[in-house]
């Protein structure tokens, strides 16, 4: 049986009596405290919480996870709804209404992020392989670049910058400059490594017609035999995309995607790490975002009893 709001209703009350008179806050703060404790309490209410002081920490927290999941909200909207909690539930304590505050160990992050989006593999392989010879001269130097990225887990940045010399047959790896100047060696596939060689041998020499002294260094380059430039890396995902017939996809998309690829296949967290550049691992937990498909597959298949 679902509990009902009447234990609720008393304390929001006084408390946004206090906030609109004693702490003068402005109209439009008011209304947002009213409609984030609207919410809290509906939340508590749908999972039979009967009275303010029977509130635990795990009900709020329930509660902000709810806010992302179901209603997908943005990581600013739901640090409002966490601070609205916090100075709600301190009031309280503060004011003898209840006796400890379920929010005191909801520390208030300094940057929430979303969940990267990724692509399955099945996916993922349409992309790579979109390029065609009708879709234009420079589909052999597209399809290595895609390949690369996916490969590798590169930046847009990061594939622009890349020179010939960072690109290692014998060691099929490439030698990357991430944020920071700071370097780091990549392993590739084979798929990667042929389609770099095909570009290599068969469309780059015509993009250099020009010799004025440009910088005949970087391995993409452009109709114009430049350096290819970043929007451009993202004007070709997006081309190859439609063609692939997905949607919402950009370059990083390709990098979230090898990250997550790569932990669901077993690989270590730190190698990932190192892999991406990250100098935190912070940074790399949130590819940890296994399925929970992937994890039942997981269990079924290594756990004695499953």
């Amino acid at each position: 049986m679902t509990a009902n709001r009447c234990g609720f209703d008393r304390p929001v009350r006084d408390f946004l009596t206090y906030v609109r008179i004693e702490a003068g806050l402005a109209p439009a703060t008011l209304e947002a405290y009213g409609r984030d404790l609207r919410d809290l309490v509906a939340s508590l209410v749908s999972n039979d919480i009967e009275s303010i002081d029977a509130v635990e920490p795990n009900d709020v927290a329930d509660h902000l996870r709810g806010l992302s999941r179901d209603r997908g909200l943005e990581p600013t909207s739901i640090i409002r709804h966490l601070a609205t909690a916090r100075v709600f539930f301190r009031w309280l304590c503060a004011n003898g209404k209840i006796r400890t505050d379920p929010a005191r160990l909801l520390e208030r992050p300094t940057k929430w992020k979303r969940m990267p989006g990724v692509m399955s593999p099945t996916k993922m392989r349409r992309l790579v392989e979109a390029p065609e010879p009708e879709h234009g001269r420079l589909w052999v130097r597209d399809r290595a670049m895609l390949e690369l990225m996916y490969a590798a887990g590169l930046r847009a940045s990061e594939v622009t910058a890349l020179r010939v010399d960072e690109f290692h047959e014998q060691m099929a790896s490439l030698t990357v400059t991430g944020k920071g100047s700071k370097q780091r060696v990549v392993p590739i596939g084979d798929p990667a490594v042929k389609w770099t060689l095909k570009y290599l041998e068969e469309t780059r020499p015509n993009l250099l017609r020009f010799d004025d002294g440009r910088d005949r260094s970087h391995l993409m380059l452009s109709f114009s035999g430049r350096p290819l430039e970043r929007v451009a890396v993202w004007q070709i995902v997006r081309k190859y995309a439609a063609i692939a017939g997905l949607q919402d996809v950009h370059p990083h998309k390709l990098r979230h995607s090898f990250a997550t690829h790569l932990l669901m296949g077993g690989a270590d967290l730190r190698v990932v790490q190192d892999l991406l550049g990250h100098a935190d691992i912070g940074t790399t937990q949130i590819y940890t975002h296994v399925d929970r498909t992937q994890l039942r597959e997981v269990v079924k298949s290594h756990h004695p009893r499953p």
